[in-house]
């Protein structure tokens, strides 16, 4: 809005002049006006100051969201939901209608663009039953009962990646793993990975992990792998916490690593991390694996627990799927902690 006495303005409901609702960004009052009108009256302006400073000759998005009778509108400069301007009123029974969108104007100088309308999303009133994992798969399961370290042995469903690793040892009932001074980490592969067939299908890994790391970037969990650049890890991880003065922050890291074909350039092999429920010295963590046989991905959600019992979901991962995951375990990533595995437990779909 150009001129100094004019004013821009989004229309929604609008059948006429005299029946329409109308978001106003009225230079001359410095302000956000909402304007309803029924029956070709007025039934009340609500005027919501605008900040000083507001730069009046620069775009702006104004947002207008009605559930019912109640309406909010937004002004914001970047649609990232950091308004500078925010109302909230209710409207009366007759302005509820269907009705027209579009661009409203007083006075020369005001300019509109991308305007558009969308059918509200339907609100989440309660929580969708979480699905537990399926059928236990024996073959592909491991309860570290044995006094030999997996895959030192002949005839070991499982199989070491530059391992095993130093200090490694089985304790006839939990695989007792230290930390490495390695990583799993784009081109630094220098840490030992434990691995073992998948079944195929669906399916959903678990294990129960004891781990107490101190320092910065030491972690142990679960690994879905196909190679060193092609992998999905859930994690108890320890990162460091900006400007903390030494002081480390506990998370569950869900990551991944694999090729990013949709950036310009394209990235050989990229990594990213996101993260999920809270931590504590016992705690359990599942991968779910799902193929999406339609798009041709490997989908992955993990998931965490500190009782075994009770879970806290977390986010999906995709990878284009070329070669097959396998099962694994890693500990790695800085010395000085140790992992202990109670079991690995794989069920089916």
């Amino acid at each position: 809005m150009t001129s100094p006495s004019g004013a821009a303005g989004l229309t929604v409901a609008h059948k006429d002049a005299g029946n329409r609702v109308v978001a106003w960004l009225d230079r001359a009052r410095g302000a956000l006006v909402t304007d309803v009108r029924v029956g070709g009256a007025s039934r009340g302006e609500r005027v919501t100051a605008l900040p000083a400073g507001f730069s009046w000759d620069t775009w702006h998005t104004v947002s207008v969201e009605v559930r019912g009778t109640r309406m909010a509108v937004e002004v914001t400069g970047d649609r990232l939901r950091d308004p500078v301007a925010v109302q909230d009123r209710v409207l009366p029974a007759g302005a509820v209608r269907a009705g027209a969108v579009g661009a409203a104007a007083r006075g020369a100088g005001a300019a509109a663009d991308n305007v558009g309308a969308a059918a509200l999303y339907r609100p989440v009133v309660s929580r969708v039953p979480q699905a537990g994992p399926g059928r236990p798969l024996p073959a592909f399961s491991d309860e570290f009962d044995a006094a030999t370290v997996p895959g030192t042995t002949e005839g070991s469903p499982w199989r070491w990646v530059r391992g095993p690793t130093s200090g490694v040892r089985a304790t006839g009932g939990s695989l007792s793993w230290p930390t490495q001074d390695a990583e799993l980490y784009l081109g630094d592969n220098s840490a030992s990975v434990l691995l073992r067939d998948a079944p195929p299908g669906d399916f959903t890994v678990e294990t129960k992990l004891r781990f107490t790391p101190t320092r910065a970037a030491q972690q142990a969990g679960l690994v879905l792998y196909e190679n060193d650049d092609r992998w999905f890890k859930l994690v108890h991880s320890v990162l460091p916490l900006t400007n903390g003065d030494g002081a480390v922050l506990h998370v569950s890291e869900f990551g991944k690593e694999g090729e990013r074909p949709t950036t310009t350039p394209p990235t050989a092999v990229a990594n990213a991390p996101m993260f999920g429920g809270p931590t504590a010295d016992t705690m359990w963590l599942r991968l779910a694996y799902h193929r999406d046989t339609a798009q041709q991905e490997h989908e992955v959600r993990a998931s965490t627990s500190r009782d075994g019992v009770h879970w806290s979901p977390g986010g999906v991962w995709t990878l284009p799927a070329r070669g097959d995951l396998r099962i694994g375990l890693i500990s790695l990533n800085r010395s000085g902690a140790v992992a202990d595995f109670d079991y690995v437990r794989t069920y089916g779909p």
